[in-house]
């Protein structure tokens, strides 16, 4: 492919990310389901695709009819296909940067109950998949038991992990993986939000809601539309923390998640180096780590360069906002490319233990915040639970609009909470090192020793949050 033809996708992508915010702004049950134009972007271009209108086409006037091939040729797809796998490094990589660490009493004291509550999420999405894999979806489908990974993958870790891990998948022998990944990620951003608003709605007419008292069909329409009241604007992306003449504060912050990603390289490259004169080592050795993705230890990378920057950099060159702002976008075009380019051949001749498994996994989540999170979260359990049940469906942002919606004047801890359990959750969960090793662990030992794992820790999340967090007296 060539350097015109990539930059003529981008092109197309990002007219494609345009579109799917016009529909936001004019469809109502866009509106109604907070849907991300990212998503709806992708799932315009996945119509257009071949999958979609060059089935129609094909089926209409054969091989030969105009767009037999759909409206985007296959020579896009295939450059969208890779920008995910790219630009989960850039995501994952500023996730830290411009994160102070706070001290961590503070942590545990308020996030502890919702670390507790996340972890029995994170790894019950595991112990249940594995548990269908094993004795549903392998015997009865011949579907590989790495499946049983996919419920994480795609609801914890949403479409960037699911798109990130492609190579992971193809390299494993479960090339469909990758977008049965994505699928799931769609299922799981949609049903969170979905589910999310019938809690919410259910919440306030049963009074759990400490916070609020009338539903969601309150929300101003503006907020609806995805956009910013006029008179609310300007709202500033971010902070000029030096002066363009020098450099572009954006080329600055490229350069430090540039740095993050290259630590993360080179841990990456250690990792693999030990691995091949130790336990790799030799024509009987086991590769794990070489099948570990890079965008956890982007991550890390991310954490390192912030605790340089903050004993060495007197002038507090890196503004978090902006980095929010570089996170975001390229969020937006991974999404996009992701779903625009699902194979929607491969779903369909997996749709029964694609279907088994998304219900499985809505069906987990919902229970539990049902059951477990007013038992283990001592105060506005509704406020702060909302908030994991839609970051364990769909992705970090699905958990935001969860609970700006439950707590729209934030009267509750329950962003604070959320963003420290995010800091000691996500380097483990959702993309993390957990996540990452999760297909090459069952690859090489099969389910049963991850599984073995993951219920340990479902037994430890449930077991500390009803015996110690939900006993605990806390006075915010």
């Amino acid at each position: 492919m060539s350097a015109d033809q990539i930059g003529f996708s981008l092109l197309m992508l990002a007219v494609l990310l345009y579109a799917g915010k016009w529909v936001r702004m004019n469809w109502r049950p866009a509106q109604q389901l907070f849907l991300p134009a990212s998503i709806l972007a992708g799932g315009i271009g996945l119509i257009l695709g071949p999958g979609v209108l060059g089935a129609v086409m094909r089926l209409i006037g054969g091989d030969d009819a105009p767009m037999a091939q759909g409206a985007i040729p296959e020579s896009m797809l295939d450059i969208w296909s890779e920008l995910p796998g790219l630009l989960i490094n850039v995501v994952f990589a500023t996730l830290l940067l411009g994160v102070p660490l706070p001290k961590w009493k503070r942590v545990w004291s308020l996030a502890g109950p919702q670390l507790a509550f996340g972890v029995t999420l994170g790894a019950g999405q595991y112990v249940i998949g594995i548990l269908i894999a094993a004795l549903i979806l392998a015997p009865f489908f011949g579907v590989p038991l790495m499946a049983g990974a996919l419920i994480e993958i795609g609801f914890e870790g949403g479409h960037g992990t699911a798109a990130g891990l492609q190579g992971t998948f193809a390299d494993l022998g479960f090339e469909d993986g990758a977008d049965l990944a994505v699928g799931m990620a769609t299922v799981g951003v949609i049903s969170g939000i979905v589910f999310g608003i019938i809690l919410i709605n259910w919440g306030v007419r049963s009074g759990k809601s400490a916070v609020l008292d009338k539903s969601v069909d309150s929300i101003p329409h503006h907020q609806r539309r995805g956009l910013v009241a006029e008179d609310e604007r300007p709202m500033s992306a971010g902070s000029m923390t030096v002066r363009s003449e020098s450099i572009e504060p954006l080329t600055l912050h490229f350069a430090f998640i540039a740095m993050a990603i290259l630590v993360g390289i080179g841990i990456l490259e250690a990792m693999t180096w030990i691995e091949s004169v130790t336990w790799g080592a030799g024509d009987d050795g086991i590769e794990l780590l070489g099948a570990v993705p890079l965008f956890p230890l982007a991550m890390i990378g991310g954490l390192i360069v912030q605790q340089i920057l903050t004993r060495f950099d007197k002038h507090n060159l890196l503004d978090r906002e902006l980095m929010v702002r570089i996170q975001g976008f390229a969020l937006d075009l991974l999404i996009g490319a992701a779903i625009a380019s699902l194979s929607l051949t491969v779903i369909a001749d997996n749709f029964v233990p694609f279907l088994l498994l998304g219900v499985a996994g809505i069906a987990w989540n919902v229970g539990m915040f049902l059951w477990l999170a007013p038992r283990i979260i001592p105060k506005y359990w509704f406020e702060r639970g909302i908030g994991d049940i839609g970051q364990s469906m769909g992705v970090t942002a699905t958990g935001l609009i969860l609970m700006k919606i439950a707590d729209p004047d934030n009267k509750t801890p329950a962003y604070e909470a959320f963003g420290y359990k995010q800091m000691v959750f996500e380097p483990f969960f959702g993309g993390g090192l957990i996540t990452g090793l999760a297909l090459p662990v069952i690859y090489n030992f099969g389910p049963w020793p991850l599984f073995g794992v993951m219920l340990a820790l479902v037994v430890l999340g449930i077991g500390s949050g009803l015996f110690y967090f939900g006993r605990l007296k806390q006075e915010y």
